[in-house]
């Protein structure tokens, strides 16, 4: 983990990242003492920590009073832990507002922060953290002033989580000449409230506004969703991200709020990078506009036996690494990404099989005995990641997980009612602190 990525991150601060904590237990982010940051200088990139939620304190103060003394401490060193901001001020005054301050924090603590820009139209597509916009005009201003709230400050935009994964009225095989798909399939997300026949052009067009938006202040950076190894495949995710502009962005994201495991998660962003660069229109390959005919984790792997995905491997080095016509570019010439490490330390939750007959398991939501992962640092070791980076708050719910039971019920996992999405969730908090890998 001692090499810096090639690419990505140049002129951003320079400072710690690996390990790095920063006091905040009774100060507000923007408040924290210089000194409290000493010994934390290597050649990667300090990380912005906000403030916590304040039912962390709750949470540690309880602790200590039921002289639980080391579980206080492991909360404690995990919300000193840097953290991305997520911005979901509904109004374009409010989010410039919000964004100027954690800029103005993040330059007090002379660090980088990870902003979430999380108000797309048909956000979530109405499940647990349902909202966003009501229409386009409304996005670009939205987006417009978070754009005016960063200004000329170094920042890392991690643009609207699952906007790829989740396209309301979408047909991902339109256009597509594979004669074993269904030419007029939509995925399964199609709101009432939607106009069918424009709302997936209609989310492409915003977030490639969004790239643009935000990409004219120099110093941001901006990611694309780019989902996870067990959801799209690498193809299908290379395609969206093509059409949402990833060209004029800095790279995508992975395993935003989700749990899976790091290696497959470094191969998957791997495949997803060279099939961008294959199928770009601008590369100039016999692949141009083909995404779907990249191999992924589904074919010819196995998506849950690693031991298989040499498979794939295999036709990106005979398609596209050896390629003759446009000679590929290497590691530095493709688009690099980052990855959500702050739940991910145990790997992904498997219900039982008993479990998953009943129903819908909700993997992603609120796993028990799961951990936070690698700690944010620039200093991946990876030539293509250019950071790992806690994007989800670790110790706030996914939601209120009914999984197969009907809508409104306790989880039958936890054996309790969840918070609502956002909200601190003392039980998952502790057990995510205490399965750390490496150990807080």
């Amino acid at each position: 983990m001692m090499m810096k990525s090639v690419v990505g991150f140049a002129g951003l601060v320079l400072a710690s990242a690996a390990g790095c904590s920063v006091a905040t237990d009774g100060a507000e982010s923007s408040g924290l003492a210089e000194e409290s940051l000493s010994g934390c200088h290597d050649s990667g990139t300090r990380f912005y920590v906000p403030a916590p939620n304040p039912d962390a304190k709750d949470q540690i103060k309880d602790l200590k009073k039921h002289h639980q003394k080391k579980d206080a401490e492991l909360i404690q060193k995990m919300i000193e832990t840097p953290q991305a901001v997520w911005l979901t001020q509904p109004s374009p005054k409010d989010v410039k507002k919000a964004t100027r301050k954690v800029m103005k924090d993040a330059a007090d603590q002379h660090a980088t922060p990870v902003l979430v820009p999380y108000n797309i139209p048909f956000r979530d597509c109405a499940q647990f953290s349902a909202g966003g916009a009501t229409t386009k005009q409304e996005y670009f201003d939205w987006i417009d002033a978070v754009a005016k709230g960063i200004g000329d400050g170094d920042a890392i935009v991690i643009l609207e989580p699952d906007s790829l994964g989740i396209i309301p009225f979408y047909n991902p095989f339109a256009d597509r000449d594979n004669w074993l798909e269904d030419p007029n399939a939509l995925e399964w997300c199609q709101p009432a409230e939607a106009d069918a026949a424009t709302a997936a052009a209609d989310r492409f067009e915003m977030l490639s506004y969004a790239v643009d938006a935000l990409k004219a202040n120099p110093g941001t950076k901006v990611y694309l969703d780019g989902t996870h190894n067990q959801w799209l495949g690498a193809g299908d995710a290379a395609d969206r991200l093509l059409q949402a502009n990833v060209d004029a962005a800095d790279g995508f994201f992975l395993n935003a709020s989700n749990y899976q495991d790091e290696a497959y998660l470094d191969h998957y962003g791997k495949w997803i990078a060279e099939c961008a660069w294959f199928a770009s229109g601008t590369s100039g390959s016999w692949g141009a506009g083909h995404a779907e005919w990249c191999n992924s984790q589904y074919y010819p792997a196995n998506p849950n036996d690693i031991s298989t995905w040499g498979l794939t491997d295999q036709w990106y080095t005979d398609n596209v690494e050896s390629q003759t016509w446009v000679p590929y570019p290497g590691d530095a010439g493709i688009k690099h990404f980052v990855v959500d490490t702050s739940r991910n330390a145990v790997g992904p939750w498997a219900a039982t099989p008993e479990q998953q007959a009943l129903g819908d398991d909700q993997d992603w939501c609120n796993p028990p005995d799961r951990g936070v992962g690698l700690r944010p640092t620039s200093e991946t070791g990876n030539a293509v990641i250019d950071a790992y980076l806690w994007i989800k708050i670790p110790g706030e719910s996914d939601g209120q997980c009914n999984r197969w039971e009907p809508s409104g019920s306790p989880d039958p996992v936890r054996g309790m009612m969840d918070p609502a999405a956002g909200i601190w969730f003392p039980e998952m908090a502790l057990e995510l602190a205490k399965n750390a890998k490496p150990a807080l």
